[in-house]
């Protein structure tokens, strides 16, 4: 887990384990008894700490929220299932399975909905959680990079534009689809997902429609089909005509 300590703070080392009941005991306390319950007394006293050793790590309930979700997302990984599009649908996979979990959605919406009113909250979210994560993406690119399924960006400055950007779609889209519409986020979902990220939507849509038609096999096209028809009357024609003649 990384060091959290508040910058320009001194004394004892941290202990990891302690750090650990923390962020465990606020989860829980959230998921029972929501944002405005929660107090950093009752935090401490789940964890089996004093109170001060809380305000030793964190300047108040906000940041310690903040943190608690952030540890959640941490354990995020990038899969290798050998291309782009397979390494994509893996990660969408963990994340919504994250947010899933009662503690990552309640801490989520409530750290989001502070932060509408406290920029320093904002702020924090931006470095903890999302800052982190993008790591995901650059692994991601990096690795469809060397595997030629990607061009090489030689100008930085675009490169984190579009990391930002490719970020903002995934997480966006899994957010929304699991807090917000409170949709499932299935295979077919996060395939679908994938293919508009990959192709966009002009290239996502045809290649739904080939799949949906499957390849035109010989003599199924229409003109084959009517020159057939065509000739079956004919033979119908000749038919009549032999048995008039009998």
């Amino acid at each position: 887990m990384q060091s959290r300590t508040p910058a320009g703070r001194t004394g004892r080392p941290r202990s990891a384990a302690a750090d650990t009941a923390i962020l465990a005991a606020t989860r829980a306390a959230l998921v029972e008894l929501g944002w405005s319950k929660l107090t950093l007394g009752d935090v401490a006293a789940r964890a089996g700490v004093a109170k001060t050793t809380l305000y030793r790590r964190w300047a108040g309930k906000n940041e310690l929220v903040v943190d608690a979700v952030a540890e959640l997302f941490d354990e995020l990984r990038l899969p290798d299932r050998g291309t782009l599009a397979g390494d994509v649908e893996g990660v969408v996979a963990q994340f919504a399975a994250i947010l899933a979990r009662p503690e990552a959605r309640s801490g989520l919406m409530a750290v989001v909905a502070e932060s509408t009113r406290d920029e320093a909250l904002r702020e924090r979210i931006r470095g903890s959680i999302v800052e982190r994560q993008k790591r995901l993406v650059v692994e991601g690119r990096a690795r469809a990079q060397r595997r030629g399924e990607l061009p090489p960006e030689t100008d930085p400055g675009e490169s984190a534009r579009t990391v930002d950007l490719i970020f903002d779609m995934v997480a966006g889209s899994v957010v929304h689809r699991s807090l917000v519409s409170a949709e499932p986020v299935d295979e077919e979902w996060v395939r679908g997902l994938t293919r508009v990220l990959l192709l966009g939507l002009a290239g996502a849509a045809a290649a739904d429609t080939g799949q949906r038609e499957g390849p035109v096999r010989e003599g199924e096209d229409g003109k084959g089909q009517g020159g057939k028809g065509q000739g079956g009357k004919g033979q119908g024609g000749k038919g009549q005509g032999d048995a008039d003649a009998t």
